[in-house]
């Protein structure tokens, strides 16, 4: 049997490593248009920072062997053919078609089975100077080199990252911290990481970065390039950014033309359409990776996960079914982590604002917790964020999880833990309920992930009506306000704010709440806080048994006050 793969990053690769293990006697041959293959593309904006020193670490092997064409011949079997590109499928002849960039010549591969792993290529806008020396997109290891080697050349002092995503972020990050570069980030959302966490979480993050000196400009609309020898000025809307280089992160297009030209069934966002085997509309022809749509195990609908990690599970099951297996891929909740200085951000299945898009009713709680057990030394405060379904048959299913912390190794494993099961659909008192290892220097008793969904299923319930850190901006900046802040802290605690805000700040320490209720004023809208939102959602309880029902539990209390900025406004 001869399988061609078209395509070498990371599906192709693994894809063929694992058929050669079922199947010693198939023979493979690889497809790729690129001079380098099988590399470590997520690893990009670590080797622009400089934490990754030499770009061969990003297509070396965990024992230091480099992934190049004679390693896939010698050490596993694989013909790697690079600087070919494929240009037509005869699905009839079963013939792949494909010419040699450097030479032009033209060559037919015919094949028995036939991989696309042709990955996806940056959104590169319509832009008036797009191409103007000095702008990149973060695509390959030769855009990586460019970039380094401009820093290096000490030709760099002011860069602007368009697309506050992942990348453009981890980028952000490599050139402010490492380079010392002024660094501008510019969205045309009104959120960094939008649709992938909330407004609280990715204020908190965006305020972090801006402590670290990267600049941003939201709700911004780039409208073009300019300069004479290259890039110069980035012209927004009524403002220009002085720029020596230009980082373009506004996402991907899948690469499904070749599948499309070739009469596969293709989705209308592009995305080539596979079955759980991963096979194509054609059943001798597999897609996976950055080029195909999978399921959304959380929505049940099409989605889009151009990652790393997926492409490689997808590849095992490609090489497994093409060995004569039966192995499925079912879909996907989309998990991600991000780094960005001392903080991490991860997250898996739908955000609030995720959840309102794809038209469900939900509701969302935010904890803070300690990363482990309260009293062990140097632990950490940590984010949560649990979303729930709040109405309809699946009323309490847990749609997502999304979080911050100062060490992401923590957050990433509570995520995942919940990520594990977000395709079970599972009733948010599954995960109030869920089993997670327990030591005083790793976790809680009542773990975070616990308490997380505890809170959330007593917002679902209405046991407590809560505010969001947004929510409670906005409240604060309404001219026409009309409510008090009861601070359930200790008066040691509170008097800072007493003092800053006398006019609207009070102050009744939570243990102390049922003997003072008659200090707690009757006529105004309150605001409940204190270090976390526990204390504060005890004392909402105390004011509902006497019969005050107009207030609102500050979630993420004065620790997400802080973390967002809000306090300094």
């Amino acid at each position: 049997m001869h399988v061609v793969i078209i395509g070498g990053v990371a599906l192709g690769p693994k894809a063929a490593c694992r058929l050669k293990r079922l199947m010693p006697t198939a023979r493979v041959t690889i497809l790729d248009q690129g001079s380098r293959v099988s590399y470590g593309g997520c690893g990009i904006p670590y080797f622009v920072s400089g934490d990754v020193a030499d770009v061969k670490e990003l297509q070396a092997t965990s024992f230091h062997m480099q992934r190049d064409p004679k390693f896939f011949r010698e050490a596993k079997g694989v013909d790697v053919l690079t600087r070919k590109r494929a240009e037509r499928i005869d699905r009839e002849a079963r013939v792949v078609h494909a010419r040699d960039l450097d030479s032009g010549e033209s060559m037919a591969l015919s094949y028995d089975k036939l991989v696309l792993a042709t990955g996806s290529r940056p959104r590169k806008p319509d832009f008036p100077g797009v191409n103007l020396k000095g702008t990149f997109a973060v695509s390959n290891l030769e855009e990586a080199e460019g970039i380094r080697s401009l820093i290096e050349a000490g030709k760099v002092g002011k860069a602007v990252v368009v697309g506050a995503g992942f990348i453009g972020l981890e980028i952000a990050e490599a050139l402010a911290d490492m380079w010392g570069v002024e660094t501008t980030v510019v969205e045309i959302a009104d959120q960094i990481l939008p649709g992938f966490v909330s407004r609280e979480l990715a204020q908190m993050a965006q305020h972090h970065m801006q402590e670290k000196g990267v600049t941003f400009r939201l709700s911004a609309t780039v409208k073009g390039f300019a300069g004479d020898t290259g890039v110069e000025r980035v012209l927004l809307d009524g403002e220009e950014l002085v720029a020596d280089l230009v980082i373009l992160s506004v996402g991907v297009i899948p690469n499904s033309e070749l599948a499309r030209d070739a009469g596969l069934e293709v989705s209308p966002r592009g995305g080539i359409v596979v079955d759980t085997y991963l096979r194509t509309s054609d059943p001798d022809i597999y897609a996976g990776g950055n080029c195909v749509q999978v399921t959304n195990l959380v929505t049940g609908q099409p989605g889009y996960y151009p990652l790393g990690s997926l492409a490689n599970r997808q590849g095992r099951v490609i090489g497994t079914n093409l060995a004569g297996g039966a192995t499925e891929f079912l879909g996907a909740v989309g998990s991600f982590a991000v780094k960005l200085f001392e903080i991490s951000v991860a997250g898996a299945g739908l955000c609030p604002e995720a959840a309102q898009q794809a038209g469900l009713d939900a509701v969302h709680s935010h904890v803070v917790q300690s990363d482990r057990a309260h009293f062990f030394p140097e632990n950490e405060l940590m984010h949560l964020e649990m979303v729930v379904e709040k109405s309809g048959p699946q009323k309490g299913r847990v749609l997502g999880v999304q979080g911050l912390c100062a060490k992401g190794d923590g957050l990433v494993g509570r995520v995942g833990a919940v990520a594990a099961v977000l395709g079970n659909h599972p009733h948010v008192s599954v995960i109030g309920n869920l089993e997670y290892p327990y030591s005083p220097p790793f976790s809680s008793a009542m773990d975070i992930v616990n308490t997380a969904a505890n809170a959330a299923e007593n917002i679902l319930e209405g046991r407590c009506a809560a505010m969001t850190i947004s929510e409670f901006e906005r409240l604060w900046n309404d001219p026409s306000r009309d409510f008090r802040v009861l601070d359930c802290r200790g008066n040691a605690n509170a008097q800072p704010f007493l003092e800053k805000h006398p006019e609207v700040w009070m102050n009744i320490p939570q243990d102390e709440l049922g003997a003072r209720l008659d200090e707690v004023p009757r006529d105004k809208p309150l605001v409940l806080v204190c270090n976390a939102g526990g204390r504060s959602y005890e004392s909402q309880i105390t004011l509902k048994e006497a019969g005050i029902t107009d207030s609102l539990n500050l979630q993420g209390g004065v620790a997400a006050i802080r973390k967002s900025g809000v306090e300094e406004v």
